[in-house]
């Protein structure tokens, strides 16, 4: 790992505080727009959703729903630019997509999973990656699913553990490779180290592996492209950078890994955050390797991975970030949410001169 420093060195600002008076789990953009979510459980057990606007220096409350379960995670992913629809997954397992100008009743509402859905993501939506609007939920239930919200009740693709292998609860999911109307997959990670890749067009397991610390977060670096990166975060604080361009019959994919922490978001090709326990937010840049790939001694192509660089680090709270979100629209400005009950909007400088 090198560090980039001087006066080009990036900075994280913080722009906005806002206090809250529940446990926020998730913090979304909305997109197009200088609105902004949180998704949270409040003191009584209730679900929290709060509609932000930012006025300069400040963050308007716009509008407080409350809901019968805790709300742990949130995407806008499979919705148009036009409806803004909101997809959320609940302590109880529901899948739920709201209509912010209406939020009273779901627009569509399923009983996904037997427990809490930890994770969600959308793609198809936004005008993000080809091929039908879906989401994918993972849950502590050890199953993974994926739904077309134009189709009832039934998920589309259900990945659960086979007879006999034991149940894993599933901590995090993400869509990539959605380039074409036919390419699509799912990537998950599990609480026992487990990273598995899904292709939804064989409907088989492409890749798995395991990282030896529970899977906190998983990530393509883009949708709506050839696989290209994937991030993967652990418990243990470390990440893992996978090239996924060239599959190795045997060895699979090449990949680097660095100390960081426990959850990441992608801002560009190149740049991602990552958060953690630790309350603070650390911005890495990935350098290609001058060739990114070999042959072995087989003949067969191999991937050859890349290098890391921490451009800075901050500590925003002393208590761990839950969430995090770089604005669609506003390069460098994002929305972090943290277990000290306090949402952060950051700004980022000089990201184009990296």
């Amino acid at each position: 790992m090198s560090a980039v420093l001087g006066p080009e060195r990036p900075q994280v600002v913080s722009h906005v505080q806002q206090a809250l008076s529940y446990t926020v789990f998730d913090c979304k953009w909305v997109p197009r727009s200088a609105r902004l979510l949180c998704l949270g459980s409040a003191a009584r057990g209730t679900g929290v959703i709060q509609l932000y606007e930012l006025h300069g220096g400040r963050l308007e409350l716009l509008r407080e729903i409350e809901k019968p379960k805790p709300i742990k995670c949130g995407t806008f992913g499979a919705t148009s630019l036009q409806q803004r629809y909101l997809a959320t997954g609940d302590f109880d397992g529901n899948l739920n997509i709201w209509n912010l100008e209406a939020p009273e009743i779901p627009v569509y509402s399923v009983k996904g999973h037997k427990e809490i859905i930890n994770s969600i993501d959308g793609v198809g939506g936004l005008g993000i990656g080809e091929g039908a609007p879906e989401i994918v939920t993972g849950s502590r239930d050890g199953t993974v699913k994926v739904w077309d919200p134009r189709q009832n009740d039934t998920p589309v693709a259900n990945m659960e553990p086979v007879e006999g292998e034991s149940k894993r609860d599933c901590w995090t999911v993400a869509f990539g490779n959605a380039y074409n109307q036919e390419e699509r997959v799912v990537c998950a990670g599990y609480d026992n180290g487990d990273i598995k890749l899904f292709d939804l067009k064989t409907m088989s397991l492409r890749w798995d592996t395991n990282i030896k610390n529970g899977v906190c977060s998983v990530e393509f670096d883009r949708k709506d492209i050839n696989m290209n990166k994937l991030v993967a975060t652990s418990l243990e604080g470390k990440f893992h950078v996978f090239d996924m361009r060239t599959q190795h019959p045997t060895k699979g994919f090449a990949s680097v890994s660095e100390k960081a922490q426990k959850s990441t978001i992608w801002q560009n090709r190149d740049i991602f955050m990552t958060s953690g326990g630790s309350g603070s937010l650390h911005l890495w840049k990935y350098e290609y390797p001058a060739q990114r790939s070999k042959k072995d001694s087989e003949g067969s192509e191999m991937g050859v991975a890349g290098s890391l660089s921490l451009l800075q680090n901050v500590t925003l709270s002393t208590q761990p970030i839950s969430s995090l979100d770089w604005s669609p629209d506003k390069k460098g400005l994002c929305v972090c949410g943290a277990f000290d009950q306090t949402v952060r909007v950051l700004i980022v400088t000089k990201l184009n001169k990296i």
